[in-house]
């Protein structure tokens, strides 16, 4: 019976469908399990290789070790908030070249500006779609390149 109730995966166009001969890496960031691993499993299936943290120390550490092509960082986050670690990944020569795509609550023009100032590459809005999401994903490694290849 659980396996009738469970929803097929959603329908992704080919054209939408992340490239297979390299796949991109993204770090979520987020201290909301619920939200983190929606986006995580999400861009999973879309075939992105995903890592996760729930705050920003986790964060700054996963970055350093994995050097994904995108972080996906909300900015309200325990130990260290979303803000400051971006500025610290910003100023971090192993890290700077990282895009970082703000996923936050914060929704006034001055969080966006702020958000900007702390270096983040892109901002969303919550709640937003898993797909939104991905398309801004998207949109920002198009207009970046993505990261560095350096390690």
């Amino acid at each position: 019976m659980d396996a009738a109730r469970k929803l097929p995966p959603p329908q992704v166009p080919e054209s939408e469908e992340a490239p297979t001969s390299e796949a991109r890496s993204v770090l979520v960031v987020d201290d909301y399990d619920d939200a983190r691993e929606m986006y995580a499993e999400y861009l999973e299936y879309l075939g992105y290789q995903v890592q996760t943290a729930r705050n920003g120390q986790e964060a700054l550490e996963s970055a350093r070790e994995h050097h994904p092509d995108v972080i996906l960082m909300d900015l309200s986050l325990p130990v260290i908030s979303g803000w400051d670690a971006t500025r610290q990944l910003k100023d971090d020569a192993r890290t700077r070249d990282i895009p970082v795509m703000a996923l936050t609550g914060h929704v006034f023009p001055s969080h966006t500006e702020r958000a900007r100032q702390a270096g983040c590459d892109a901002f969303v809005s919550k709640p937003a779609l898993p797909d939104t999401v991905a398309d801004q994903i998207r949109a920002l490694l198009q207009k970046t390149g993505g990261k560095s290849r350096l390690r």
